[in-house]
């Protein structure tokens, strides 16, 4: 059988289960079952279909009733990494790096709305004309986007950024070649001695990735709070784990949770790191004050093409919520708080790098004082300066320099 004719005999079968079934009283495992004999009824009026065809074709039928439709075989796809889809006839996917079309697509722009319904109404969320735009997340984890008509003039659209059914660690980081074994010790000995260290980059640089990587670096009898818009962070090691997500405003536009609601109720619950996925808004301010309240170790992400970028973004971010604070008690703020920034890249080559790892060293003058301990360079051999004797021993770190020596990490710093 070709494979229109399997598409055709799917859609075909699909109607009929939908009209001639009482769906809301069987359970998954009973539809399962019908769907079978039906296909296998329905398969012998043909001259041949494989067994894998018959299998796909249940899959299909199930998937379209109970599941995702056609966007559950491509999730099932581990090499598939993003997903964007322009309205029901048009599927693109991020494959090895490289994006291409499908050649699939949504029967009709209600069924991919029905989609859209039940993947935003797993996770407690909603999204309708009167609140269109909607960030969320799958069971797996995968960040989902949805935007609706009459915002989209396309259609619905949809993009899900794919996690992998595994957390990402360091070896694997090492594997892939986006960091040195030399920053994986670097950054272990951090984060163990609790540096409040923001991670940096472009769309698609691996931010998140590298944050889920490091984070296993954080002692397991730790308690840490982690703060998100959509949760996707993987941390499986910490045993005394909480995990937050934000919540949208109902269609009466009440009930919304923000970041900066997050933040201030996590400062009540005891934490010993706070852990944002990544701030835009005026919840830097927030996430800043925390770091300066004994909530040493913290840990977050934001979007900048540089270490130094990053820092001009912090002030923008932080006016955003609170217009009326003058610069230089931002700087200050953000000087006393932050650590180490660490920069990531996506390059030509598709691959994803460490760029550069700098620490804040302090306020002087009316700037904040940047010390870079490691540059990658693209076309030549990387190389990381002797760290013990890089980093500088700024006044608020007195403490955690002290635990660095006891670490065993013992050139003067």
């Amino acid at each position: 059988m070709s494979e229109e004719e399997l598409q055709k005999l799917v859609d075909e079968l699909h109607y009929y289960v939908t009209d001639n079934y009482p769906l809301s009283t069987m359970t998954d495992e009973e539809l399962e079952e019908q769907i079978r004999q039906l296909v296998n009824r329905r398969c012998q009026e043909y001259s041949f279909v494989s067994l894998e065809q018959r299998v796909i074709m249940c899959e299909q039928i199930f998937s379209a009733i109970r599941g995702f439709g056609i966007l559950d075989l491509i999730m099932r796809d581990d090499s598939i990494t993003e997903v964007m889809i322009n309205g029901p006839k048009e599927i693109f996917i991020e494959k090895s790096g490289k994006l291409q079309k499908l050649n699939k697509e949504f029967e009709n722009e209600r069924r991919l709305e029905d989609v859209i319904q039940k993947i935003v109404g797993m996770a407690g969320r909603e999204v309708n004309q009167a609140n269109p735009i909607v960030d969320t997340r799958l069971p797996n984890g995968s960040r989902v986007n949805v935007v609706l008509p009459p915002i989209s003039l396309k259609g619905a659209i949809v993009t899900i950024r794919k996690f992998s059914k595994t957390p990402m660690t360091v070896e694997q980081l090492l594997k892939y070649g986006s960091i040195t074994p030399e920053v994986a010790h670097f950054l272990e000995v951090l984060v163990k001695a609790k540096y409040n260290i923001f991670i940096c980059g472009g769309t698609g640089s691996g931010k998140t990735t590298f944050l889920n990587a490091v984070s296993n670096f954080i002692p397991r009898d730790e308690r840490v709070i982690t703060i998100e818009d959509s949760a996707e962070l993987q941390i499986a090691q910490i045993d005394n784990l909480v995990s937050l997500e934000t919540r949208n405003a109902n269609a009466s536009g009440s009930g919304q949770i923000t970041i900066r609601d997050l933040i201030k109720s996590s400062l009540r619950m005891r934490p010993e790191r706070i852990i944002v996925g990544e701030v835009r808004g005026g919840e830097a301010l927030d996430m800043l004050q925390a770091m300066n309240t004994g909530h040493d170790g913290s840990l977050s992400t934001g979007h900048a093409n540089s270490t130094k970028d990053m820092l001009s973004r912090l002030e923008t971010m932080v006016l955003q919520g609170s217009a009326g604070l003058p610069l230089e008690a931002i700087r200050q703020q953000i000087a006393s708080a932050l650590d180490i920034i660490v920069h990531l890249s996506r390059l030509r080559d598709k691959t994803r790098k460490t760029m550069e790892i700098t620490e804040v060293c302090g306020y002087e003058n009316g700037e904040i004082v940047l010390n870079p301990l490691y540059v990658f360079e693209e076309d030549e051999e990387s190389t990381l300066k002797k760290v013990s004797g890089c980093l500088k021993r700024t006044p608020n770190k007195i403490r955690n320099n002290m635990k660095l020596k006891l670490m065993g990490f013992d050139e003067e710093l």
